[in-house]
C-alpha cells in the first residue's frame, strides 16, 4: 500500500494528536479535582490550568490541521468556533469566523492551515476573518505590524519545493499539497498591513 506525503503526514498528524488528547485530558481533570477541592487556588495550579488549557486548544487545532479526513466527513459549526475560541482565549490574535453551518472536514482542514500561514505572519497580533462565497473560501488579515517572510508566501504561491522551510513552517508545504489536491487554486494579495487569500 503506497500513500502520498499528504496522505502520509496527515495519517502522522492523526497519530500524534490521537496520543496526547488523552493524557492531555487526564491532567485536565486533575487539575478540576484541586479546583473543587475547595481551598484558595495556588499560583502554580492556576499556570498548569492555563498551560493544559493551552495545549488542549492547540492538539484540537491541530487535529484538524493537519489529521487525517475521509471523503464527505463533516465538522460542526460549533466545534469549529470552539476550537477557534479556545485557540484565541488570551492571545493578541483574532480570529472571526464567519462561515455559516456545518462544513466539509477537507476544507475546514486547508483554511485552519491558512491560518496558521497568517499567524506566522502576524506574531504581534491582529484580526483574522475567515468566510465562504460561492464554494470560495477567503481569508483576510490586518495588523499594524505584519512580518512576511517572502520565501515562505512565495512558496505558497508558487510551490516548487526548493523553500528553505523548517518545522515551525510546515503549513507553508502541506497547505499548496492539498489545494493541488483538492482542485483548488491559490490566489494571494499582501501589504505591508495585511493579507488576503482566496481557494
Amino acid at each position: 500500500m503506497t500513500h502520498a506525503p499528504k496522505d502520509l503526514a496527515a495519517l502522522l498528524g492523526s497519530r500524534i494528536c490521537h496520543d496526547l488528547i488523552s493524557p492531555i485530558g487526564a491532567i485536565s481533570n486533575g487539575v478540576e479535582l484541586l479546583q473543587m477541592s475547595g481551598g484558595p487556588m495556588s499560583p502554580e495550579i492556576e499556570l498548569i490550568s492555563e498551560s493544559v488549557a493551552n495545549a488542549n486548544a492547540r492538539i484540537r487545532y491541530f487535529r484538524v490541521a493537519y489529521g487525517a479526513a475521509s471523503d464527505g466527513q463533516v465538522i460542526g459549526s460549533a466545534e469549529i468556533r470552539g476550537i477557534l475560541a479556545d485557540l484565541s482565549h488570551g492571545s493578541r490574535l483574532r480570529i472571526n469566523w464567519q462561515v455559516s453551518g456545518d462544513q466539509l472536514r477537507q476544507e475546514v482542514k486547508l483554511a485552519f492551515l491558512m491560518l496558521q500561514c497568517f499567524e506566522t505572519a502576524m506574531p504581534w497580533g491582529g484580526q483574522i476573518s475567515v468566510s465562504c462565497e460561492d464554494g470560495q473560501w477567503i481569508v483576510s488579515g490586518t495588523s499594524d505590524r505584519m512580518k512576511l517572510d517572502t520565501e515562505l508566501w512565495q512558496a505558497l504561491a508558487e510551490p516548487n519545493g526548493n523553500a528553505d522551510i523548517g518545522a515551525a513552517q510546515v503549513q507553508f508545504l502541506l497547505l499548496p499539497l492539498l489545494l493541488k489536491s483538492t482542485g483548488r487554486s491559490l490566489l494571494l494579495e499582501l501589504s505591508e498591513t495585511g493579507a488576503v487569500a482566496r481557494f
